[in-house]
């Protein structure tokens, strides 16, 4: 176990996310993402009162797919709920289409929130769409080069381990070690950051 001991303790829940990227032959990448929500414990279904949902069974199971190019605009979203609390929950489906055309490489984040936000969605395919552009960058190799090579990939200075003053850069980035990392650039105006959601991303652009 990776974890010191735990105290004593008796499990509840179970939530396994999934993630994987594949490269289409029509040189497009498809995202994927699954949830799955279940109990340690029997316990009455609200769905039908009637029944018992046994431990394991899933309360939450969800699957996105969602096609992007390589600037990471999304050009397609397919969702599927095999399980869910509520009759109702299946409703939320039709809106992760408002997601076409919104990038993944920049206001991910601001765009998930302007157009799956409160009750126009679900909170748990919102959480899968979040970490879905993580899944991205890592998927879609073109995501973390830079067309003009004195220009850093955009990975590094974003964490402790691509530190531009760090060992990680001096061993592999070695033109870089050292380097100043830019400056944050300044917040969009509220007016101009829903459109920024709709383009693609430049190239130098982050994740949300």
């Amino acid at each position: 176990m990776p974890l010191s001991p735990p105290a004593p303790r008796t499990l509840k829940h179970v939530r396994r996310v999934n993630y994987q990227g594949f490269e289409r032959d029509d040189g497009l990448w498809d995202i994927e993402g699954e949830l799955h929500d279940s109990k340690a414990y029997d316990a009455p279904s609200h769905r039908d009162p009637t029944r018992t949902r046994l431990a394991g069974e899933a309360i939450h199971h969800m699957w996105l797919r969602v096609t992007v190019n390589r600037q990471l605009v999304v050009q397609a979203v397919d969702v599927s709920m095999d399980s869910h609390p509520l009759k109702g929950c299946t409703e939320a489906q039709a809106a992760l289409q408002r997601m076409v055309g919104c990038s993944m490489a920049r206001g991910w984040r601001q765009a998930i929130q302007k157009h799956l936000g409160g009750v126009e969605s679900c909170t748990h395919l919102r959480e899968l769409l979040f970490n879905l552009a993580t899944a991205a960058f890592q998927s879609v190799p073109a995501v973390f080069s830079s067309s003009d090579p004195a220009e850093p990939p955009r990975h590094l200075g974003q964490c402790t381990g691509w530190d531009f003053n760090g060992n990680g850069v001096k061993e592999f980035f070695p033109q870089f070690y050292g380097r100043e990392p830019k400056a944050p650039a300044p917040a969009a105006p509220a007016a101009d950051t829903a459109s920024a959601t709709e383009i693609s991303a430049p190239s130098g652009a982050s994740a949300s």
